[in-house]
């Protein structure tokens, strides 16, 4: 593990190639991510990563990962679960979230490279998911998190997908607009979303035990745009010491001595948001503890044992320290999906 950075500034030159260069690595001949060589893929951690190829600029590699997606789309617009090797690992269900995200990573690529002919070249895969993302829209707003593949929807929500979809369907919004394309009914449907997340809690976790133990339920509504200003604030003092371990980065659940890379720069990224730069950038200073000489991250630590847990360096991973650092540094004009 190498030492914190301390100021921003310190990054050093070939901070943002390496890491991308890691990604760009582990991607399969196909265009496919995986989590790491041999691993399994799923929608979401993919774009994560193409995200992060894309910051990188290696925007051919990126591309490639969105030729995956068109290929892989089924015909009701959706991605199953997992896959692995170029096939479906697990088609039990599709996942409310993943699907939509598409839409923040063609529209992450539009503002860093400004190819527009690539947004019209994935306009029909972008729309095609979130109509079917909206066909899974409660009368609350709320959007239930899958498709199960054999028992059909399944009618619960889970905070943290709500808002993330809340974010792709803004993504989505821009991706038209630019376009020219009528997206009324998405826009409709994304303000029914924010209203069921920022006032109406009981529309989610009805049929499985409280997500609020989990980093994520505390600040994605944050972080997706939901709550804002003061409120947004507020949210995020009210539960910092119960997530934030000083020194090492954000737990991944409150009751348990482990902190992950990732959630840690998505809580880098949401204090970004509201601007709350001094501790974004402290909290991104503990990271570079876990990086490794070739650009990778592990995926956490426990620090009671002083152990990294799993001893894994997802892609996904990857591409979160690069959204977290663009979003600090603004490298690229991408940085203000998150800013």
């Amino acid at each position: 593990m190498q030492r914190p950075i301390s100021i921003l500034n310190s990054f050093p030159e070939n901070f943002f190639v390496e890491t991308a260069n890691y990604i760009a690595n582990t991607q399969s001949c196909d265009g496919s991510i995986p989590w790491f060589k041999n691993g399994p893929l799923d929608p979401w951690d993919h774009i994560e990563a193409l995200m992060g190829l894309t910051i990188g600029g290696n925007y051919e590699q990126a591309r490639k990962g969105f030729d995956w997606l068109k290929r892989n789309q089924e015909r009701n617009g959706s991605w199953l679960a997992a896959y692995r090797d170029g096939k479906i690992e697990d088609g039990t269900r599709a996942e409310t979230n993943y699907v939509a995200y598409i839409a923040t990573g063609v529209w992450h690529f539009h503002l860093v490279t400004g190819d527009r002919p690539f947004l019209n070249e994935m306009w029909e895969s972008v729309s095609r998911a979130i109509d079917f993302v909206l066909e899974l829209q409660g009368s609350n707003g709320e959007i239930f998190w899958c498709l199960d593949t054999k028992k059909g929807v399944q009618y619960d929500c889970l905070l943290t997908g709500c808002s993330s979809i809340y974010k792709s369907l803004e993504c989505a919004i821009s991706i038209g607009s630019t376009l020219n394309k009528n997206t009324d009914t998405w826009s409709a449907a994304r303000n029914r979303l924010g209203r069921v997340i920022s006032g109406h809690p009981e529309c989610f976790d009805q049929t499985w035990s409280s997500k609020e133990r989990y980093a994520m339920d505390w600040f994605y509504p944050v972080l997706a745009g939901v709550i804002r200003e003061e409120e947004a604030s507020e949210r995020i003092n009210k539960r910092w010491d119960e997530f934030v371990e000083t020194g090492w980065g954000c737990r991944c659940v409150s009751d348990q001595p482990w902190v992950t890379v990732a959630e840690t720069c998505e809580l880098v990224m949401a204090l970004n948001c509201i601007g709350d730069r001094a501790r974004a950038i402290t909290l991104f200073s503990w990271l570079n503890q876990f990086r490794e000489v070739d650009g990778s991250y592990w995926t956490g630590y426990v620090f009671p044992e002083k152990v990294l847990w799993p001893e894994e360096r997802p892609t996904w991973t990857a591409g979160a320290i690069l959204l977290a650092a663009d979003a600090l540094t603004s490298k690229t004009k991408g940085s203000i999906l998150f800013s």
